[in-house]
């Protein structure tokens, strides 16, 4: 049987299917979590070079990776918001914006507790750790730019020009270690290569990796039903929900 799924644009139906989904998501997450820090801190051997100080990784990385993937998925739904005028487009961009910039708080916090034992400093103005400060900075100039306009829809084409602007820091993120002199270490895992850590490291990280989709997907689309609901406050659905006591 065939799914429209053209009808969950609509805010009212996505409401709807949201809550339905986030429970799944949650479930996912804390059991992902537990597997991945289990893997990671319990059964993952010691680093011949960087002994215990390396499990840092299994919480670095996710949230590395995952506040580059936020950034660009939040500038697509903003830029899909911008040319279609789609209202739940830009209500996505603006849930997704406080859990990537949640993410990229918890990269450089755990990167500087790495870099302390491994570099002896907290911080460098290295290429990566520059770039990823400069992404907290997109995501707290979007969200700031988004509470200092009243009127939501002017408020989501400013934050549509600034987050695709701000794009171009992805690449430059992922490619600073490869095109500058940087102490940051190069990439562990790569679609062209093998990976050059331990199977068991391995697995514990890409746990950790899904766990933190999971995560963001759970929270994302609770923010999203409460901007739903602020902004469409006014129609006659959520009256209607109200009516019900089906509100969360």
């Amino acid at each position: 049987m065939a799914i429209n799924w053209f009808k969950y644009s609509s805010p009212a139906s996505f409401y709807t299917l949201a809550g339905k989904m986030i429970p799944f998501f949650v479930l996912l997450a804390i059991t992902l979590v537990i597997a991945g820090l289990y893997v990671g801190f319990w059964v993952a051997p010691t680093d011949f070079q960087q002994g215990e100080a390396y499990r840092i990784i299994f919480i670095h990385v996710p949230a590395a990776w995952m506040s580059m993937f936020l950034y660009v998925v939040m500038a697509f739904w903003a830029g899909i918001g911008l040319a279609f005028n789609t209202r739940l487009s830009s209500m996505l961009a603006t849930a997704i914006a406080p859990t990537g910039a949640m993410f990229t708080f918890v990269a450089l916090w755990t990167g500087a507790l790495w870099g302390k034992p491994m570099w002896g400093t907290w911080w460098v103005w290295d290429a990566r750790l520059t770039s990823e400060l400069i992404l907290l900075f997109l995501y707290i100039g979007f969200m700031s730019l988004q509470a200092a306009i009243d009127d939501p829809r002017r408020a989501d084409k400013a934050g549509a020009i600034l987050a695709l602007v701000g794009v171009i820091n992805i690449p430059i993120i992922y490619f600073s270690v490869q095109w500058w002199n940087t102490l940051h270490q190069g990439a562990s895992v790569s679609v062209n290569q093998a990976p050059t850590m331990a199977a068991t490291m391995l697995t514990g990280m890409m746990i950790m990796v899904f766990a933190a989709w999971m995560y963001a997907i759970a929270v994302i689309l609770k923010r999203v039903r409460v901007i739903i609901l602020e902004r469409e406050g006014h129609t006659a659905w959520v009256s209607e929900l109200q009516k019900k006591g089906a509100l969360e």
